[in-house]
């Protein structure tokens, strides 16, 4: 009787379970992969029985060769490049950017037959890049990390990209900048298909709090990062410790042993902006942080990042991004 059971289980869910192929690129980031697999490894069953109940998932390759990872660990594909109408998802997780042909013809082939099949394509970290330089992600938006952010506009420059979302699903296409984020998307999917509870105990085990939505903002690094002049790194530094704007730019240059006069043409040099509108851009750089991550109100933002009325706070913000705060948050929020 407990055989028959276990059969017509199995039977049901196979038409039913949330299936996905994985096609990892030569040098490919484990960490990305691993949470992706592991959040429907877990959703997949209760507790931590991994069974694939509600989920199944194959590593997808032209050989059954391993592939090396990012950190040197290898996995083997579990299947050759079957029919891709077998899979709702097809992921592309990607890895090092300097590997000249990460994944090879028949790859490129076969994720082009998903598409003409309609099967949603997603890349995971710079899965984006296999996917764009196979032009597929044309009339997309692209989400990529903020650490790829400027190769993927060098590369690709008719692509639209954002580097501000952990993940993106628009249509048939997917993208994510990778790591924690690639545990966020797969979240959003077992939510999607197989339950809310699903994704519930996945997290749970994961050790993960709650799921991320779309919407949430790359961390990151600081500004200052960006920039190669030690004095001017050390100013924005402050910048980011003062964000209420009461630091004057004469104290900022003394702080570095410049004059104000020499400040500005240090970071009209390395930044192409004067030390004020740098400073601006700190700040409200900050507010948007703030406008997405909680339900302060408009005029308390405002005081934390140094404007003295919401008016004012407004016109800067505007100019700055091209929109007012109220709206960003309402879009931020998935109002409107």
């Amino acid at each position: 009787m407990k055989s028959c059971h276990h059969e017509e289980k199995n039977g049901q869910d196979q038409s039913s379970r949330l299936k996905v192929g994985f096609v990892l690129a030569r040098s490919f980031t484990l960490s990305a992969f691993a949470m992706f697999v592991d959040t429907l490894r877990l959703a997949s069953d209760e507790q931590d029985r991994s069974g694939r109940v509600r989920a199944d998932w194959q590593v997808l390759g032209s050989t059954r060769h391993l592939i090396a990872s990012s950190c040197g660990v290898q996995v083997a594909p579990t299947s050759d490049f079957v029919d891709p109408s077998r899979f709702d998802y097809i992921v592309v997780v990607g890895g090092l950017l300097n590997r000249e042909e990460p994944v090879d013809r028949e790859t490129v082939a076969f994720l082009k037959l998903a598409d003409a099949k309609k099967i949603p394509l997603l890349g995971v970290c710079t899965g984006t890049f296999i996917l764009a330089e196979a032009g597929m992600m044309a009339n997309h938006d692209v989400c990529v990390s903020w650490l790829h952010a400027k190769a993927f506009r060098d590369r690709f420059p008719d692509l639209s990209v954002r580097s501000d979302r952990i993940f993106n699903l628009d249509r048939r296409r997917g993208s994510c900048a990778g790591g924690s984020s690639a545990a966020d998307m797969a979240a959003a999917l077992v939510r999607r298909h197989i339950s809310p509870e699903a994704e519930r105990n996945a997290l749970e085990v994961l050790q993960i709090e709650k799921a991320r939505s779309h919407l949430e903002v790359q961390p990151r690094r600081p500004l200052y990062e960006e920039y190669k002049d030690s004095r001017l790194r050390a100013v924005m530094i402050m910048m980011e410790q003062h964000l209420d704007g009461d630091m004057p730019i004469a104290q900022l240059a003394a702080s570095v042993g410049v004059t104000r006069r020499q400040l500005e043409r240090i970071f009209e040099k390395e930044a192409g902006m004067s030390p004020a509108r740098a400073y601006a851009k700190v700040r409200l750089e900050r507010a948007k942080v703030l406008l997405a991550q909680t339900k302060l109100p408009m005029i308390d933002i405002a005081m934390d990042v140094g404007f003295h009325t919401a008016s004012q706070f407004t016109r800067s913000f505007k100019r700055e991004f091209g929109q007012t705060p109220s709206r960003v948050r309402s879009t931020l929020m998935g109002v409107g």
